[in-house]
């Protein structure tokens, strides 16, 4: 089913209940346990997916349901594109970019585990893959150039960010002029490995970027979100939580 952006708005206005705004200053109980660089940023009122393998399904299998081509056609990949690829695991998507955007284009494969990267790695080397770079990411801060990418590609991932407003705060600038943030998740609790879409958009409008489109796809095992940035950010003492609706 698709749906405009402006029914994803009315549906989240009209949901309130459940993707409520809640004030931030109940989050510090944990502060202790958090990086420094992320005591500025509210902690999210929800659980927190743990890192989950980063073999999501076979490549033959994901293949079989054409996944990544129908994801790719979804957001509009064409060669000479600019994209990133967060949480690339050992590079399922990372290699499919990288051939659909051609040897004009680029792909940057982030991720936080240095061992999946390292088989990236020599995956890339094996296959030749010019196109592709590789780059050691933060918890809380995908450590992207501002004004650099086309898309961003944040699949089955963003649940297991555990400092999402501090994480999308510092993405926001690495999306260029006319640029895109897309999003494939699952519909069901975030301690579960997925997100419920109101969650997802509140907490992504929360920091200043915007819906445009959100398609269910079940032969994609999810959903695909489209965001673009706002004219600006929204400053960190200024987040408001998202609630997750559980209390």
């Amino acid at each position: 089913m698709r749906a405009s952006a402006k029914m994803i708005r009315h549906a989240i206005l009209s949901a309130t209940c459940a993707t409520m705004l809640a004030g931030c200053g109940e989050m510090g109980a944990s502060d202790a346990d958090r990086p420094e660089t992320s005591l500025d940023f509210p902690l999210p009122d929800r659980p927190v997916s743990g890192l989950g393998s980063n073999a999501f399904s076979s490549e033959d299998v994901r293949d079989s349901r054409g996944e990544a081509q129908k994801v790719m056609d979804l957001a509009n990949i064409t060669e000479g594109m600019t994209v990133a690829d967060i949480g690339a695991g050992e590079g399922y998507y990372t290699v499919r970019l990288a051939d659909r955007v051609g040897s004009e284009g680029r792909v940057l494969a982030q991720d936080i585990d240095e061992k999946a990267l390292e088989r990236l790695g020599n995956r890339v080397e094996r296959e030749q893959l010019e196109n592709i770079s590789i780059k050691l990411g933060g918890v809380d801060d995908p450590q992207l150039p501002p004004d650099s990418f086309d898309r961003i590609f944040l699949v089955h991932m963003y649940h297991e960010v555990g400092e999402p407003y501090a994480f999308l705060w510092r993405l926001w600038p690495a999306v260029a002029e006319g640029g895109q943030l897309i999003v494939v998740d699952r519909d069901r609790p975030t301690d579960q490995h997925g997100i419920p879409p109101l969650l997802l958009s509140c907490e992504f409008e929360a920091v200043g970027f915007r819906l445009i489109e959100f398609v269910e796809k079940p032969d994609i095992r999810g959903y695909f979100a489209r965001f673009e940035r706002d004219e600006e950010r929204t400053d960190p003492s200024a987040i408001k939580v998202c609630s997750n609706g559980s209390k």
